[in-house]
């Protein structure tokens, strides 16, 4: 039986040309940490700088997460799953955390009404709170990953012949 045929998409920091194999256009990209950078930059107001202290507490929080750059241009955050998204807006900046009803937020940081998850021009961030928040995403995000692995037994299963045989 032969293999199927795979196509493949190159993305390279060069100049577009054709892969001879696919037939694709290979596509420009910066990586996800640099357009968040561009974002922030090309903001220069109170959002980029709301942007910015969310990423910087969104690292603190968790060391280990990963930019993401989704859906034509938002910033994403993901450690096991996307924990939040942060959307700008002229007059908001909007995190949406992906699980966010299921997440404890004691402080009512973000789920205290319909409007909890946006942060206008002069809002304060807690972040104590915003910190504690993103830990509780990333465990859920953990909890849920370990919860859909199928549980292996140690010992093989006995086959019929395996029971005749010492019997």
């Amino acid at each position: 039986m032969s293999k199927p045929a795979t196509r493949t998409l190159s993305v390279t920091a060069g100049t577009s040309k054709k892969s001879a194999k696919s037939g694709l256009n290979e596509i420009r990209e910066d990586s996800p940490s640099r357009l968040i950078d561009g974002r922030i930059k090309e903001l220069s107001d109170w959002r980029g700088e709301t942007l910015a202290r969310v990423r910087i507490l969104i690292k603190q929080a968790d060391p280990e997460v990963v930019e993401e750059w989704k859906w034509r241009g938002v910033p994403v955050w993901e450690h096991d799953g996307i924990v939040c998204t942060g959307e700008t807006y002229r007059n908001v900046v909007k995190l949406t955390f992906a699980k966010g009803a299921s997440l404890d937020d004691p402080s009512g940081l973000f789920n205290s009404s319909l409007e909890g998850n946006m942060l206008h021009k002069g809002e304060a961030i807690d972040e104590k709170a915003f910190r504690a928040l993103i830990r509780a995403a990333v465990a859920l995000n953990i909890s849920v990953r370990t919860d859909a692995r199928p549980v292996r037994s140690q010992k093989r299963p006995k086959s019929a012949r395996d029971a005749s045989q010492q019997g």
